[in-house]
């Protein structure tokens, strides 16, 4: 009987473990910019969601284009039907991981640089990218930070000439994603 109870004790413990390795986030932030001397256009989404593995490394995110928020209503109507055409393209992926997780020590407090490795799906169009990034513990809850530059043709997304010089043909992205622990 006593076999038993450390048995099942065993396997709770391991249960727990595993549990503790993956985090997640519905809150994760994500903004862009896209600079001209024209014009200059940003936006942000607070709704990301994220699942982090900190044993594999894994990492994916996803965020809804409509729930991005802009400063003027006419540039969040222009972003949604002309240019990333959300009704088609619902939503923006990243789906890869971090090549170098064991440099991160999650039971200390500090940040950490990490290299991300992964496919950016977005406007239908899926692209390799390797961007570098941080991971900070604080409190034992890990948020991650990364930024990374898009050209929009690399994801087919055309510019009208009539805006062209208001638009820039890159875009700067950052996200952040401030994780909690998967609970069974």
């Amino acid at each position: 009987m006593k076999k038993i109870a450390v048995v099942i004790l065993m396997m709770l413990v391991a249960a727990g473990v595993n549990a503790q390795e993956k985090y997640f986030t519905r809150s994760g932030k994500v903004s862009f910019s896209s600079k001209t001397d024209m014009e200059n256009i940003e936006a942000t989404n607070t709704k990301g969601t994220s699942v982090m593995d900190t044993k594999t490394g894994q990492v994916e995110f996803a965020v809804l284009m409509k729930a991005f928020e802009f400063e003027k209503e006419l540039m969040m109507e222009h972003f949604n039907e002309n240019y990333v055409e959300s009704d088609k393209y619902p939503k923006a992926t990243f789906k890869g991981s971090i090549t170098d997780i064991s440099s991160v020590n999650f039971q200390k407090d500090g940040t950490y640089p990490v290299k991300l490795k992964g496919q950016l799906t977005f406007h239908g169009v899926t692209n390799d990218i390797t961007p570098d990034g941080t991971i900070e513990i604080k409190g034992g809850k890990p948020t991650g930070k990364t930024s990374i530059t898009i050209l929009l043709a690399d994801y087919k997304i055309v510019i009208p000439n009539v805006v062209k010089d208001n638009i820039s043909k890159s875009v700067k992205i950052e996200i952040i994603a401030a994780y909690e622990k998967m609970s069974l």
